[in-house]
């Protein structure tokens, strides 16, 4: 397994040891003492699975109250994967990070509380999403940005999406920035930087009810 902090800082790409012959594969989606050590998170709350079908896109999504991190992984078909800073304090605040993730390419992405998160589906076959969030799930603590947002310069690689009526009226970014909501993730309001993120340490690299589609990502 490796560790890769992307460009953004505390994102975090995750490669699984691939073992494959003829029959098929197997790899090792979650050891909890081997990411204990390497820093990733273990007190996981939930694991979510959502299907996509061909040209939707979900998102931006983030949760705030109690704050959300969570590990994305697909165990069919593929999406391109979409992480945008939203902690006012960060260097890289407004800015994003994209990776692709399949069901054959064995990568994860974790991404800590103070991101917004999206996806689109790649190809013409429906992409099933697990992802282990570290909070439960609360509709009161949820929020959403504008998927389409200028501001955020997202170059989607789709084109004529499938989006829900609910992310289709998300607000701008601009709305998020001035909103009380961003201080949920400003560390000057709380004390320690990225408050929300600081339980999580960069590792090193190591070798090889409400409708519940509310909380899709």
């Amino acid at each position: 397994m490796k560790i890769i902090p992307l460009e953004l800082p505390d994102l975090m790409l995750v490669e699984l040891d691939f073992y494959g012959d003829q029959r098929g594969f197997f790899l090792e989606r979650f050891n909890k003492e081997l990411f204990a050590k390497i820093g990733l998170p273990v007190a996981f709350a939930q694991l979510n699975h959502s299907r996509s079908s061909p040209k939707v896109l979900r998102g931006l999504h983030y949760q705030f109250n109690p704050p959300q991190g969570k590990l994305i992984g697909v165990v069919h078909g593929a999406i391109w994967d979409v992480a945008v800073d939203i902690r006012p304090d960060s260097p890289t605040f407004g800015k994003h990070a994209t990776v692709e993730l399949s069901d054959i390419n064995g990568k994860l992405l974790f991404i800590p509380s103070g991101f917004a998160h999206g996806f689109c589906v790649l190809g013409n076959e429906s992409a099933d999403v697990l992802y282990m969030v570290d909070n439960t799930y609360n509709p009161h603590g949820e929020g959403g940005i504008l998927w389409s947002d200028p501001q955020l310069k997202i170059n989607w690689p789709v084109s004529d999406p499938i989006i829900s009526a609910k992310d289709q009226k998300q607000p701008s970014f601009e709305v998020y920035r001035t909103s009380q909501t961003a201080n949920a993730f400003n560390p000057k309001a709380h004390g320690s930087p990225y408050q929300c993120c600081a339980q999580y340490k960069r590792g090193p690299m190591v070798g090889q009810k409400k409708n519940s589609l509310d909380q899709e990502t």
